[in-house]
């Protein structure tokens, strides 16, 4: 199997990684809705949602979460959007959850996605950065 995110969790390609468990790892999206716009997916590959197993669940809403939290702490978002495809509009067969930056005026409707770049690898490793931190701190 050719799976982007199962080689980017063995750490076999790159990524701006903003949480990484044992369960599940989390990094920003290469074409991004907005600037710190990540992707979270569990270590293991799994298709979509409905192949989840039970024991992951929780697990998954919670770093969903968290990461929904730095947002707010890291980005100083208003808030966030949290989505999942399975199947349509899933450009990579791995189950990933996106979590996306938001704020009033934002322009975001509906579910066009318009896509943004960040200016360098500089860049996105800041956003990254910023995130990470956000995480680290407890609430």
């Amino acid at each position: 199997m050719n799976c982007v995110f199962c080689t980017i969790a063995a750490g076999e390609a790159s990524a701006d990684v903003i949480l990484d468990e044992p369960d599940f790892l989390s990094f920003l999206d290469r074409r991004p809705v907005f600037k710190g716009h990540a992707l979270l997916v569990p270590r293991e590959h799994i298709g979509t949602l409905l192949d989840l197993p039970p024991r992951l669940h929780a697990g998954l809403t919670e770093a969903a979460q968290r990461i929904a939290a730095a947002m707010v702490d890291g980005l100083g978002a208003q808030g966030s959007f949290v989505a999942t495809n399975n199947v349509i509009s899933q450009s990579v067969p791995h189950l990933h959850v996106h979590v996306v930056p938001r704020t009033k005026g934002d322009g975001l409707r509906g579910f066009f996605w318009p896509r943004t770049k960040y200016a360098s690898a500089a860049e996105s490793a800041d956003y990254a950065a910023r995130l990470r931190a956000a995480l680290a701190v407890e609430r």
